[in-house]
C-alpha cells in the first residue's frame, strides 16, 4: 500500500541536539566556574550524557516526571564535579541550575540542514506528524524555536501524554491515528535503530531508520527485514513512494 503519511522522531532527526547540548554545556560550566573540575570538555559532556541517559530512561519508564529526571541529572552531575552538598539541592535549586544551561543550549540549538528542504518537499503530498520521546510542550516549543512546528498535524504523540514511550507499539499507533490513516500507509523516519526503526517496523509501519553517521562514511551494517537506511532527510524523497 502506498505511503500516505510520514511521522517523525525529533532529536537527531529534525533538531541537531547533541550539538546545542556540547556548546551548551561547555559555556554552562565556564559560567558557573566548574570548568575546570573536569579534565576536559569531552570528560564533562560525557558524564552529562551518561547521566541524562540514566535518568532519561528512567522517565520513560514512569519512574520520574519529565521535570523530575532534569532534577536528579543535576544532582548527580554536580555531586560528580564535587559540589557540596549538591545530592541535597531542592528542586528549585536543582531546577534553576538546569534552567540556566538550557538557556545556553537553546541560544545554539537549530535544525538540521537538511530538516526543513525534506519538509517541504513532503508538504502537501503527505499528512506529517511527530511521535517523540518526551514532554508535549517541551518539544513542541522546540520545533517552534528551530522553524519546523508549521509542518506537523496536531496533535503531536509525545510519550509523557501518551503514557508510554517507543519502542511500545501504542505510541506509533496513536500517531497514524492523528494522521487519520492505517499503519501500512505510514512511514516513520527516526535516527535511533532499536527504538524507532525496529519500533515502529513491529507496530506495522514502514520503518525508515536516519543513520548519519554511515553519511560520514561508518558502516551501519545490514538492517534488519522490513527496514530501510537512509543517511541524510535529503535520501527520502528517492525512497520507493516516495
Amino acid at each position: 500500500m502506498a505511503i500516505r503519511g510520514v511521522l517523525f522522531d525529533i532529536d537527531g532527526t529534525l533538531y541537531a541536539f547533541e550539538e546545542a547540548e556540547q556548546a551548551g554545556l561547555h559555556e554552562h560550566l565556564v559560567a558557573e566556574g566548574l570548568a575546570e573540575r573536569f579534565a576536559s570538555p569531552a570528560e564533562a559532556l560525557r558524564l552529562w550524557r551518561d547521566l541524562k541517559e540514566d535518568e532519561y530512561d528512567r522517565f520513560l519508564r514512569g519512574e520520574v516526571t519529565f521535570t523530575g529526571q532534569k532534577a536528579m541529572r543535576t544532582r548527580r552531575f554536580l555531586a560528580a564535579a564535587g559540589v557540596a552538598d549538591a545530592a541535597a539541592l531542592t528542586d528549585e535549586a536543582a531546577a534553576a541550575w538546569f534552567t540556566s544551561y538550557a538557556a545556553r543550549k537553546n541560544r545554539t540549538r537549530l535544525a538540521y540542514d537538511d530538516a526543513a528542504p525534506a519538509l517541504d518537499a513532503l508538504t502537501g503530498r503527505y499528512r506529517l506528524g511527530v511521535v517523540s520521546n518526551s514532554a508535549l510542550a517541551h518539544q513542541r516549543t522546540k520545533l517552534e524555536a528551530i522553524g519546523l512546528l508549521g509542518y506537523f498535524t496536531e496533535p503531536l504523540i509525545c510519550s509523557q501524554e501518551h503514557g508510554v514511550a517507543k519502542p511500545a507499539a501504542s505510541i506509533f499507533l496513536a500517531g497514524c491515528q492523528a494522521l487519520g490513516l492505517d499503519p501500512v500507509e505510514v512511514a516513520y523516519v527516526g535516527d535511533n535503530y532499536e527504538t524507532d526503526a525496529v519500533g515502529a517496523r513491529d507496530a506495522g509501519l514502514q520503518a525508515i531508520w536516519l543513520d548519519r553517521s554511515a553519511g560520514a562514511g561508518a558502516d551501519s551494517g545490514v538492517p534488519d527485514t522490513g527496514i530501510r537506511v537512509i543517511t541524510s532527510l535529503a535520501k527520502l524523497k528517492s525512497l520507493p513512494d516516495f
